[in-house]
């Protein structure tokens, strides 16, 4: 089978990924630069073409079977057990819902369409130039590289922060009710854990709480390892929330944390475990 070809996928016009000197490639660009420092975000609307977003939905569907749901109530650190080392009202043992799926990197052949649009050297520069990083690389983990998030009729992901520095979504299908999704910009820090604001937040306070009207062919980026971040819980009579979810690393052959993985996939490779014993820090926050 003959793999999709990138300009079937992006509309190259209003988005030149493929002409990096261009004007309005710049342009684009910056735009995402402001969105990124101001908010910890950037939207790129209406990225992936319509007929391209039913490509991506139909892959979905045809993979939905193997998706892991797993219901678990966390903290904002996907911990589960109280800890005596904090008090009762803290984010640490401020615990709640956590109901959605994942269809793992395993699912997806070379062939499909969200691997080649996850994977092409394009995008992966373009990225790079919106974060204003050197370089980027695919996420190596076989099974957390590329993802779908599915959120089915009932199910939510609660307030949480990524253990990576930055993620890349496509909103696939929108629910129709519900499935919202709202951060908290920069609610910590590399020296700050700004407890107190995410406190509030899990209470429900709305101080800083930003809401993103994304639609499907949307790309997001965002920088989770710092933003507090949720969906909301979609319509008991709504269709499903489908989300493509694009991982990328500053460094190529990276490999997910073992216990994050066992929570999302429901199991861990060889590699996870060979990446466990070698793996270095490069922070001192609360996963």
């Amino acid at each position: 089978m003959t793999a999709v070809q990138l300009h079937e996928l992006i509309d190259l016009d209003r988005y030149p990924i493929d002409r990096p000197d261009s004007d309005a490639y710049g342009a684009v660009v910056e735009h995402a630069r402001e969105g990124l420092r101001a908010e910890g975000c950037a939207v790129i609307k209406d990225l992936v073409r319509p007929d391209a977003r039913s490509r991506l939905g139909q892959e979905i569907w045809d993979r939905k079977a193997t998706t892991h749901y797993s219901t678990q109530v966390i903290n904002p650190y996907f911990h589960f057990n109280r800890s005596d080392e904090w008090p009762d009202r803290h984010p640490m043992n401020t615990f709640r819902e956590r109901s959605s799926g994942f269809i793992p990197g395993d699912s997806w052949e070379d062939s499909t369409a969200m691997r080649v649009l996850f994977e092409h050297r394009n995008l992966t520069s373009f990225l790079a130039d919106c974060l204003e990083i050197d370089e980027l690389h695919p996420y190596a983990d076989p099974l957390a590289g590329l993802t779908a998030n599915i959120l089915d009729p009932g199910q939510q992901f609660t307030w949480h922060f990524d253990t990576n520095e930055f993620a890349v979504t496509v909103l696939v299908e929108q629910a129709d009710e519900g499935g919202e999704f709202e951060y908290v910009p920069a609610i910590r820090s590399h020296n700050d854990e700004g407890f107190d604001h995410i406190q509030h937040v899990l209470e429900g306070g709305r101080d800083g709480v930003r809401t993103l009207d994304l639609r499907p062919g949307d790309m997001q980026i965002f920088r989770g390892r710092y933003s507090l971040h949720s969906v909301s819980r979609v319509g008991e009579n709504s269709r499903p929330r489908h989300a493509a979810i694009f991982a990328y690393t500053e460094k190529p052959g990276v490999i997910g944390r073992l216990e994050r993985t066992e929570q999302l996939f429901g199991r861990v490779l060889q590699v996870h475990i060979d990446a466990e014993h070698a793996r270095v820090r490069t922070d001192a926050l609360i996963d």
